[in-house]
């Protein structure tokens, strides 16, 4: 029982490092690397679109996130309430996120919160990305995060 509980720990604590570096590299500006962790997966847009592969969810970002001279978008992620559920080598995951941006002529605020809905499946070289469904509960003054209306 020890040895299944320890399992699902590192099964849990390595889908949970996912979770998390998404909102890293988005923060950096490093959209590259978030298609990376799309790699081996999507993300669902809405009923018709998904957006699969790591160039294609990096020109997805390149084209609807605003990036400043620092190459950061200036934005900071939060991810809470996150919720685990591992099955053999698939998992699913559910996240509340918090979106903060705040510059010297915009106040620190949220601009923007929702939830994720994630699939994993597990490889030879540990869990990936099967998908990732965002849905937007409240957004705020992201016209100076987003290249597009929401």
């Amino acid at each position: 029982m020890q040895n299944t509980e320890s399992a699902d720990m590192n099964d849990s604590s390595g889908i949970q490092d996912l979770i998390f570096e998404y909102a890293r590299r988005i923060d950096k500006g490093d959209f590259a690397g978030v298609g990376e962790l799309f790699s081996r997966g999507k993300i669902i847009v809405d009923e018709s679109r998904e957006i699969a592969g790591a160039e294609n969810i990096c020109a997805m970002y390149t084209s609807t996130t605003r990036r400043y001279e620092d190459g950061t978008p200036r934005t900071h992620h939060v991810t809470t309430n996150t919720s685990i559920n591992v099955k053999g080598k698939e998992a699913s995951a559910k996240s509340y996120f918090t979106v903060f941006q705040g510059m010297e002529d915009f106040p620190l605020q949220v601009i923007v919160t929702g939830q994720y809905f994630d699939s994993f499946v597990l490889h030879d070289d540990g869990w990936w990305f099967a998908s990732r469904r965002m849905e937007l509960r409240q957004v705020g003054d992201v016209s100076r995060h987003l290249l597009i209306d929401v």
